[in-house]
């Protein structure tokens, strides 16, 4: 938890207690459930919580504005960026329906009221959205087609609507298939431990 308060030190108490509870709830529910890695729970704040939240450090999303997380997993990137933007609705959507019986309960446990979460695959979904979000889920001319009509053309937000996501490694091969302009941000521009240097933040425009 020091490593969130370290980058966000204006949480307010919610937020604190919210933050705090994670990885309560995680270790109990990932016992039951294998959402997280085994090796990695007890780096939850680093490699899930922190990681998401370099999203936020992208771009705070304006309130009203609503969000999808595409194959959330646990609830990641969707319930850290929830934790920091309680006036932003968020739906998070998993192939994977005992993941998404975590992500009910940890949203549950923590009185998320901004966070709805469905058993659903990304292209059944009708609504649209400003952005979509997604961490490491499938590459991105895939995630483009999955999330190319659920993106509202009204703009709200300092930046144009569209996809936000978290990827690692080398994406010269992805990005060459990308028509759109994508743009690549180092996630260890926002926060200084080595695990994120290989980490990037990739906006396209929709």
């Amino acid at each position: 938890m020091e490593i969130i308060e370290r980058y966000f030190p204006n949480l307010t108490v919610t937020q604190r207690s919210q933050m705090s509870r994670l990885h309560e709830l995680y270790k109990i529910w990932n016992d039951q459930i294998n959402v997280i890695s085994r090796k990695d729970i007890e780096q939850l704040y680093e490699r899930h919580v922190l990681h998401s939240l370099a999203i936020y450090k992208f771009i705070p999303f304006q309130p009203s504005s609503n969000v999808l997380d595409i194959g959330t997993g646990g609830g990641f990137p969707g319930i850290p960026l929830a934790i920091m933007m309680p006036d932003v609705k968020f739906v998070l959507v998993d192939s994977i329906g005992k993941k998404i019986k975590v992500v009910n309960e940890v949203a549950s446990a923590l009185e998320l009221k901004n966070v709805q979460a469905f058993h659903i695959r990304a292209e059944n979904i009708n609504e649209k959205f400003d952005f979509v979000v997604s961490r490491a889920v499938a590459e991105l001319p895939l995630l483009l087609s999955w999330c190319r009509s659920k993106v509202k053309k009204q703009q709200i937000n300092a930046i144009p609507n569209g996809l936000i996501c978290l990827k690692g490694g080398n994406l010269r091969e992805e990005l060459k298939t990308v028509k759109r302009s994508a743009q690549v941000f180092e996630v260890s521009s926002f926060f200084n431990e080595e695990f994120f240097e290989t980490k990037k933040l990739v906006y396209i425009p929709v």
